[in-house]
């Protein structure tokens, strides 16, 4: 652990002007608070924000940002206060020690909700100030580095999971590579042991066998650049474990089959060094075709810049080579830490509307399931770049579609896109985009978001956008059937009514607002009678039992109809028990009864609306799904294979459509429930044969 003395004059040495009685208090302030509490390894807990201190004087930041880092824990785990952490250290750092602090664990919450709430917490924060940031990792990556030390492997697989789904993508959207591998390493140790076991194991054996093979490729690279007059360093190692790992599983290949386990970084003086460099590289040994990418002329959004290729050595070994600058190679290890030390808060470009991409997601997301889909999709990397009309550059994710890019340019262009032109060329919303596409959006003022886009598109961004826009307009739709049914009530009162009972009746039945009783009368949350009653007290007493809308207590049920009453399942949206559902009656018409989120809804404005549940006794229904199969010999038995794995009888199959290399069909299954119907959907997509499925 740091000494006192040794983090003041670490950084003294990098900002002689820092207030070293302010570092000093803090230093006391968090050792006094902290006082006798223990780590899980033995070691007195003020070890631990002492050494996020020491991260965060590797990475040359501010004071600010060092007093924060001791004091991180202490609001949350001593009987400091927000309040004296102002008075004693100033508004910035109180600031940024709220922003840090974890929220309480809430027992009463899932762990979803939890990691939903602590992540929620932690963007809003973020957003602010991304100091809160660089300390939130530093404290992620110290606790695990010390992980092993707690008894518990649930909590422990629990941590490193967050850390891998979370922490380390944060880490590489930040550039901050360093933090990113170890925090996948200590994570994959504790998620996938005996594969951590296996790689290292023979990576240590690659590297006492061929060690000297490293050395020898990388003294011929620097040695082929030297002779052609440049100054460069040359370094070689073996890959990630994890980026092993995870290689092996997306290529369904064994530890022996991967190629390009070795990897060689050349650093140069200068940009124009490294084309010079790449070029001789070229020419020297062959290199793969598809494996280049210029990040200089095109730099990720997270600020990292450099020149990727992968070579042939000595027509036997593939090898991948990394080549940048001096201050490249500074800038993308450290990332957004290095651009605030050395440019007072600069950050690299694509940064802040990154940021404020996930503060749109926060707004829209729904739910915690939905808070946490949308920001690992807006988090993770692989990215394409696509580029407007006019030449500007917008990153996506690979797999990327016009509603993507349409929602990326401006949430307004994704709502009102109805068409799309991909280099000049018409096509379908869902096509995926490729590096160095030209995207122009087609748009309508008239337009909204369509909830089937949410079949096919892949950033949170437009996930959570779509999904807002669909749940704004089912509530608006519900208040215009609720305010129909409200109107009905009203004529059936024994004297016209005005503005003010309406208000009392809002008051009486505790609703915020005239749209929310119209939502809950449109819902059927309340029957007529509880509306009659709370606008003219007594009117409902005389009622026959017989008339108005149905209440909850007496809801129709699919068990329990009315005996005559007939029903049929909505071909629209095809239910099936586990599915939340609701009847729609017309005069004259017997019950249809449709999923709750069926588009086809919005057309029964003129029916009555009943609130229904599946008969315990219910053996089965009719679900569709669609599926896109590729283009060869075989696919279709296989499908046809995992339906009969499956026990789902298929009683019809129809190609609505074929575009090369896919065929896509409509099939209509008899399953037991949704779960039964879920898992087909689910081992479809894990099938070779299928390229997308989907529950229509």
């Amino acid at each position: 652990m740091l000494r006192q003395y040794e983090l003041v004059e670490r950084v003294l040495a990098y900002d002689p002007d820092a207030d070293e009685a302010m570092l000093n208090r803090a230093y006391v302030y968090t050792v006094q608070k902290h006082g006798s509490q223990k780590r899980a390894s033995g070691d007195p807990y003020f070890s631990h924000p002492v050494e996020v201190a020491g991260l965060m004087t590797e990475l040359k930041l501010d004071q600010e940002t060092i007093i924060t880092a001791l004091l991180h824990d202490t609001v949350e785990d001593t009987l400091a206060t927000v309040d004296e952490v102002e008075r004693l250290f100033g508004p910035e750092v109180a600031r940024l020690v709220d922003g840090v602090t974890k929220l309480s664990k809430i027992e009463t919450m899932s762990d979803t909700e939890r990691a939903a709430e602590n992540l929620r917490k932690f963007l809003l924060a973020m957003s602010e100030d991304l100091r809160v940031l660089l300390v939130k990792l530093a404290d992620r990556l110290h606790n695990m580095r010390t992980l092993h030390y707690i008894k518990s492997e649930d909590k422990r697989r629990r941590i490193a999971r967050e850390t891998m789904e979370i922490y380390a993508p944060l880490a590489e959207r930040v550039g901050m590579y360093e933090y990113m591998r170890e925090m996948q390493l200590l994570a994959f140790e504790q998620l996938e042991p005996e594969a951590y076991a296996t790689i290292t194991g023979r990576l240590t054996a690659i590297r006492t066998d061929e060690g000297a093979q490293v050395d020898s490729i990388a003294l011929a690279i620097k040695q082929t650049l030297a002779e052609a007059g440049l100054k460069v360093e040359v370094s070689g190692r073996e890959k990630h474990p994890f980026s092993i790992w995870r290689k092996m599983a997306e290529r369904h290949v064994s530890f022996e089959q991967i190629t390009d386990i070795m990897a060689f970084r050349v650093l140069t003086d200068s940009a124009e060094d490294c084309y010079t460099a790449l070029g001789l590289l070229h020419r020297t040994w062959q290199m793969i075709p598809g494996r280049f990418k210029d990040y200089i002329s095109t730099p990720k959004m997270n600020g990292y810049k450099g020149l990727h290729t992968s070579l042939i050595y000595n027509n036997a070994m593939r090898v991948e080579v990394q080549i940048k600058t001096q201050e490249m190679h500074r800038i993308n290890e450290f990332g957004l830490a290095a651009h605030w030390a050395y440019k007072q808060g600069a950050l690299p470009d694509g940064q802040v509307g990154w940021v404020r991409d996930l503060v749109e997601i926060l707004e829209a997301s729904h739910d915690p399931d939905e808070l946490l889909e949308n920001t690992k999709m807006a988090i993770y990397q692989d990215r394409i770049f696509a580029f407007t009309p006019k030449g500007a550059l917008h990153q996506l994710p690979k797999g990327a579609t016009p509603i993507d890019f349409a929602f990326a340019v401006h949430t307004n262009l994704g709502a009102q896109a109805v068409g799309a032109k991909i280099n000049g060329r018409h096509v379908p919303l869902r096509t995926p985009l490729g590096n160095g596409d030209v995207v122009e959006i087609i748009k309508s003022r008239s337009s909204e978001p369509q909830l089937s886009w949410l079949a096919f598109v892949v950033t949170g961004k437009a996930r959570a956008a779509i999904r807002r826009a669909v749940r704004q307009k089912e509530r608006a739709e519900i208040a215009e059937i609720g305010r129909k049914l409200y109107d009905e009530i009203a004529e059936r009162l024994p004297s016209k009514i005005g503005k003010k009972a309406l208000a009392d009746a809002i008051k009486r039945l505790k609703y915020a607002n005239e749209e929310e009783l119209m939502v809950a009368i449109g819902s059927a949350k309340i029957d007529d009678r509880q509306v009659m009653e709370a606008l003219v007290p007594g009117s409902a007493k005389n009622l026959p039992a017989s008339e108005g809308w149905p209440s909850q207590q007496r809801a129709i049920a699919v068990r329990g109809l009315t005996p005559g009453m007939a029903f049929k399942l909505a071909d629209c949206c095809h239910p099936v028990p586990g599915d939340r559902i609701v009847g729609l009656r017309r005069v004259g018409q017997g019950v249809t009864v449709h999923a709750i989120d069926c588009m086809s809804l919005a057309n029964g404005i003129d029916a009555d609306w009943i609130d229904l549940s599946w008969d315990a006794r219910t053996d089965g229904a009719v679900g569709r799904i669609r599926a896109e199969l590729y283009n060869r010999p075989g696919t279709l038995a296989e499908m046809a294979g995992v339906f009969a794995k499956n026990h789902a009888n298929v009683v019809n199959l129809e190609m609505t459509q074929r575009e090369n290399p896919f065929h896509t069909y409509e099939v209509d299954l008899e399953v037991r429930d949704l779960a039964h119907l879920t898992r087909i959907v689910s081992a479809l997509r894990a099938s070779d044969a299928v390229a997308q499925a989907d529950r229509i």
